[in-house]
Protein backbone atom coordinates (compact mmCIF):
# COMPACT_ATOMS: atom_id res chain seq x y z
CA UNK A 1 0.00 0.00 0.00
CA UNK A 2 2.84 2.70 0.70
CA UNK A 3 4.15 1.45 -2.92
CA UNK A 4 0.90 2.91 -4.59
CA UNK A 5 0.73 6.32 -2.86
CA UNK A 6 4.84 6.72 -2.99
CA UNK A 7 4.11 6.36 -7.07
CA UNK A 8 1.33 8.51 -6.51
CA UNK A 9 3.07 10.82 -5.20
CA UNK A 10 5.72 10.99 -7.60
CA UNK A 11 3.56 11.03 -10.01
CA UNK A 12 2.04 14.26 -9.10
CA UNK A 13 5.38 16.37 -8.50
CA UNK A 14 6.48 15.47 -12.04
CA UNK A 15 3.12 16.05 -13.79
CA UNK A 16 3.23 19.65 -11.34
CA UNK A 17 6.77 20.96 -12.64
CA UNK A 18 6.13 19.90 -16.26
CA UNK A 19 3.03 22.14 -16.18
CA UNK A 20 5.41 24.69 -14.20
CA UNK A 21 8.06 24.74 -17.05
CA UNK A 22 5.48 24.99 -19.85
CA UNK A 23 3.78 28.30 -18.00
CA UNK A 24 6.17 31.00 -19.42
CA UNK A 25 5.36 34.89 -19.96
CA UNK A 26 4.63 35.62 -23.24
CA UNK A 27 6.35 38.86 -24.65
CA UNK A 28 5.20 40.65 -27.73
CA UNK A 29 7.59 42.80 -29.69
CA UNK A 30 6.09 45.95 -30.88
CA UNK A 31 6.42 46.08 -34.59
CA UNK A 32 8.78 48.37 -34.58
CA UNK A 33 11.00 45.97 -32.51
CA UNK A 34 14.54 45.46 -33.30
CA UNK A 35 14.47 42.12 -35.81
CA UNK A 36 16.75 39.60 -33.49
CA UNK A 37 15.85 41.21 -30.03
CA UNK A 38 14.00 38.70 -28.44
CA UNK A 39 15.05 38.59 -25.57
CA UNK A 40 14.70 42.37 -25.15
CA UNK A 41 12.88 43.49 -22.20
CA UNK A 42 13.06 47.43 -22.58
CA UNK A 43 14.35 49.62 -25.54
CA UNK A 44 15.57 53.03 -24.87
CA UNK A 45 14.83 55.68 -27.35
CA UNK A 46 17.87 58.04 -27.27
CA UNK A 47 15.97 60.81 -29.70
CA UNK A 48 12.82 60.94 -27.33
CA UNK A 49 15.24 60.22 -23.89
CA UNK A 50 12.42 57.64 -23.09
CA UNK A 51 12.12 53.64 -21.96
CA UNK A 52 9.84 51.17 -23.73
CA UNK A 53 8.91 48.03 -21.25
CA UNK A 54 8.20 44.87 -23.78
CA UNK A 55 7.06 42.98 -21.40
CA UNK A 56 4.11 45.43 -20.40
CA UNK A 57 4.01 47.20 -23.97
CA UNK A 58 4.20 51.00 -22.13
CA UNK A 59 6.36 53.74 -23.08
CA UNK A 60 8.15 55.07 -19.48
CA UNK A 61 9.39 58.87 -19.30
CA UNK A 62 10.04 61.55 -17.16
CA UNK A 63 7.35 64.15 -16.53
CA UNK A 64 8.58 67.47 -13.98
CA UNK A 65 10.45 64.71 -12.22
CA UNK A 66 8.15 61.72 -12.08
CA UNK A 67 8.25 58.64 -14.00
CA UNK A 68 5.22 58.17 -16.47
CA UNK A 69 4.35 54.83 -17.89
CA UNK A 70 1.79 55.43 -20.53
CA UNK A 71 0.54 52.70 -23.40
CA UNK A 72 1.30 55.73 -25.93
CA UNK A 73 4.49 58.18 -27.02
CA UNK A 74 4.17 61.22 -25.04
CA UNK A 75 2.72 63.56 -26.60
CA UNK A 76 5.30 65.89 -27.17
CA UNK A 77 6.77 62.89 -29.73
CA UNK A 78 3.40 61.88 -31.02
CA UNK A 79 4.91 61.83 -34.66
CA UNK A 80 8.08 60.38 -34.33
CA UNK A 81 9.01 57.60 -36.12
CA UNK A 82 9.57 54.86 -34.19
CA UNK A 83 10.75 52.21 -37.26
CA UNK A 84 13.77 54.29 -38.24
CA UNK A 85 14.52 55.82 -34.94
CA UNK A 86 17.18 53.71 -32.82
CA UNK A 87 16.47 52.42 -30.39
CA UNK A 88 19.16 50.37 -27.83
CA UNK A 89 18.41 47.03 -27.08
CA UNK A 90 18.09 46.57 -22.91
CA UNK A 91 17.99 42.95 -21.71
CA UNK A 92 18.43 43.05 -18.09
CA UNK A 93 15.79 42.21 -15.75
CA UNK A 94 15.69 45.22 -13.56
CA UNK A 95 13.93 48.53 -14.63
CA UNK A 96 16.67 50.66 -16.14
CA UNK A 97 15.46 53.85 -14.72
CA UNK A 98 18.21 54.35 -11.88
CA UNK A 99 21.07 54.87 -14.60
CA UNK A 100 19.22 57.27 -16.63
CA UNK A 101 21.47 60.33 -16.44
CA UNK A 102 24.65 57.97 -17.38
CA UNK A 103 22.02 56.55 -20.55
CA UNK A 104 21.13 60.07 -21.74
CA UNK A 105 25.01 60.90 -21.41
CA UNK A 106 25.85 57.21 -23.12
CA UNK A 107 23.02 57.70 -25.72
CA UNK A 108 22.70 61.39 -26.27
CA UNK A 109 19.53 62.32 -28.88
CA UNK A 110 21.57 61.77 -31.76
CA UNK A 111 22.90 58.45 -30.83
CA UNK A 112 23.48 55.91 -33.76
CA UNK A 113 24.72 52.38 -33.12
CA UNK A 114 25.21 49.65 -35.42
CA UNK A 115 22.56 49.72 -38.25
CA UNK A 116 19.25 47.93 -37.55
CA UNK A 117 16.53 46.26 -38.57
CA UNK A 118 12.76 46.33 -37.84
CA UNK A 119 10.26 44.15 -37.73
CA UNK A 120 7.57 44.93 -39.98
CA UNK A 121 4.35 42.90 -39.35
CA UNK A 122 1.36 42.24 -41.95
CA UNK A 123 -2.07 40.42 -41.31
CA UNK A 124 -3.63 38.80 -44.06
CA UNK A 125 -7.22 38.67 -44.85
CA UNK A 126 -7.00 35.33 -43.73
CA UNK A 127 -5.61 36.46 -40.19
CA UNK A 128 -2.02 34.91 -40.84
CA UNK A 129 0.64 37.50 -39.78
CA UNK A 130 3.74 37.64 -41.64
CA UNK A 131 6.66 39.20 -40.55
CA UNK A 132 9.59 41.06 -42.60
CA UNK A 133 12.33 42.77 -41.66
CA UNK A 134 12.49 46.48 -42.84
Amino acid sequence: MKLPKFLLAALLCIAFSSVQAQVKATVTLPDWGVAGSDNATYYYIPATETYYDVRKGEYVYQQDGKWMRTTTMPTAYKNYDLYSGYKVVLTEDKEPFADYDNMRVKYAKTYKGDPQKTYKVKTTRSGKVKIKEK
